[in-house]
């Protein structure tokens, strides 16, 4: 095994531990190919500085919108009286036996570095973009987004080397907007510890710094908001916390929810025209989501999610698509939590269905008894895990999973990040992590909006591209283009908005049999 990676971690004097770099630390701690070395301590941040304004507008909304509980970082607290604690100004250049020998610094706070300390590192310094948006303890990550309408917030990881001192981004995620700034930036900060993880595993592994992903004049420079702009995220804060409240006591009432529609038509995931497709409408007791197709015995079947209006939790339904027109059949799985994302699938002559069953903190697949009302416990994986929106599929002759999973503190999320793993097929009994999991970080792009496909040689996953503050806002069509142990990598082809029909606000689920699609869409309240 190579020797582990060096770190220090460069951070304003005098500051307490975010919780995000808590959670840091102790992935560093937990994992062999790192060793935390030192902290180096400024008392100088650099950059411009927000106005008063802004300031005092982002510890409003911290306060009241991203407060959390302290993460129990148990292998920091032994470790440590190990780790240095050395002033950035008394620092010295790596090879002097006086000062700490590092590969990498991973920057936390807004300050410059000594051209002798960067010259001496290897690997350069690493900067998550959140850190350049924060004034002492308030941070305005967010508010320019919020004030602008953007669709998505921006992060990105920066690389600095004594080649190239210019910042460079190396790897990115985008995520859908919350309806407080702040909470949008504790958020990030949360969900950035996994891209951050991710990248330092990669160069671990290979020993190879990546490549930038675009050139360094394209790279903006994370400015504070001006009056103007802190001015109206205010007021759009002031309507989105009036919203939320009114939200809030219509879900508590039963007055409110979320009413989903399918549409179906002829055609592939590759070339299919949503605007021609039929509806298959809601009715107040049968509000239909996450449609999956499958054809037996010369009938096309659908199972979906089905609630009805005021309903707290959904189960399996089944039905039949005719020549006329949809038929319900029945209930196919039922139970006291939340069922969603039926997934159904056929190994050899036997037929499985593999539910999202994220309240249980596992990943479930029945074996169809009698098809397709009555099915028996297969197999079970992840126990303890909170995953959604799993499938299942073969490529090359190796099985693969792909799931989402919530690795979170403060936020339990299932749309930030997809991971893989290598498996035995419907067994579940041999699960090999993808070693850059999670192979897709990102609200934007991360969470499977149906089955895997492959059609005409190449690999596609429908994904959910939530933005706008709207979960299911639309529908990615990404193609794998690399699918290995070692590594992923894939591409947007095509991207679905609600705008295919009339009176749409959503559309998040893609499914495919034979010449038949199906696809949801959220309606308009």
């Amino acid at each position: 095994m190579a020797a582990p990676l060096r770190i220090g971690i460069m951070r304003e004097a005098g500051q307490p531990f975010e919780n995000w770099e808590l959670q840091l630390i102790e992935r560093l701690l937990a994992d062999r190919r790192f060793r935390l070395v030192a902290f180096l301590d400024t008392s100088k941040p650099a950059g411009a500085k927000a106005n008063m304004l802004t300031r005092m507008v982002a510890r409003f909304d911290g306060a009241l919108f991203a407060r959390q509980s302290g993460y129990s970082a148990k292998r920091f607290e032994r470790a440590r009286k190990a780790i240095l604690n050395i002033p950035l100004a008394n620092a010295v250049a790596n090879g002097d036996r006086h000062g700490p020998q590092l590969d990498i610094i991973l920057r936390h706070c807004n300050a410059d570095l000594p051209e002798a300390i960067l010259n001496a590192l290897p690997l350069g310094v690493w900067s998550l973009s959140h850190v350049f948006t924060q004034s002492g303890s308030a941070s305005w990550d967010g508010i320019a987004d919020m004030a602008a309408g953007a669709p998505t917030s921006h992060l990105s990881l920066f690389l600095e080397t004594a080649r190239h001192p210019e910042r460079r981004v190396i790897a990115q995620a985008e995520f859908n907007v919350k309806f407080s700034a702040a909470r949008n930036a504790a958020f990030i900060k949360e969900k950035s510890v996994l891209l951050l993880m991710r990248e330092l595993r990669r160069i671990a592994d290979t020993s190879k710094l990546p490549k930038p992903l675009r050139a360094p004049d394209a790279v903006q420079a994370l400015r504070p908001p001006g009056i103007f702009r802190t001015g109206r995220y205010a007021a759009a804060l002031t309507k989105n916390i009036a919203q939320r409240a009114l939200k809030t006591m219509r879900r508590a009432s039963h007055q409110e929810t979320a009413v989903w529609t399918l549409f179906s038509g002829r055609g592939a995931i590759d070339d299919f025209d949503p605007s021609e497709a039929m509806e298959i409408p809601p009715t107040d007791t049968a509000i239909k989501a996450d449609p999956f197709l499958f054809h037996h015995e010369g009938r096309t079947y659908l199972f979906y999610e089905n609630y009805g209006l005021g309903d707290t939790k959904a189960h399996i339904a089944v039905g039949e698509i005719t020549r006329s027109g949809f038929e319900p059949i029945g209930i196919a799985l039922g139970g006291s939590e939340h069922l969603s994302f039926p997934f159904v699938f056929r190994v050899g002559d036997e037929i499985f269905l593999m539910p999202e069953t994220h309240q249980r903190k596992r990943i479930e697949i029945w074996r169809a008894v009698s098809f397709p009302l009555i099915w028996e416990p297969y197999s079970r994986a992840l126990e303890g895990w909170s995953t959604a929106d799993s499938t299942l599929f073969k490529h090359r002759g190796q099985w693969w999973l792909f799931t989402n999973l919530s690795e979170h503190h403060a936020f339990e999320d299932h749309c930030s990040a997809l991971y893989a793993f290598q498996v035995d097929g419907p067994e579940l009994k041999r699960i090999v992590p993808h070693r850059r999991n999670p192979i897709v970080v990102g609200s934007a792009t991360a969470r499977n909006a149906g089955r895997i496909f492959s059609r005409h040689r190449r690999l596609y996953r429908p994904a959910q591209y939530n933005a706008h503050g709207i979960y299911g806002y639309g529908l990615n069509i990404m193609e794998i283009e690399q699918l290995d142990l070692d590594d992923y990598r894939e591409t947007c082809v095509r991207r679905i908005l609600p705008d295919f029909k009339p009176g749409l606000t959503g559309c998040h689920h893609f499914d495919a049999s034979g010449s038949r699609y199906i696809l949801d869409a959220r309606l308009n309240a």
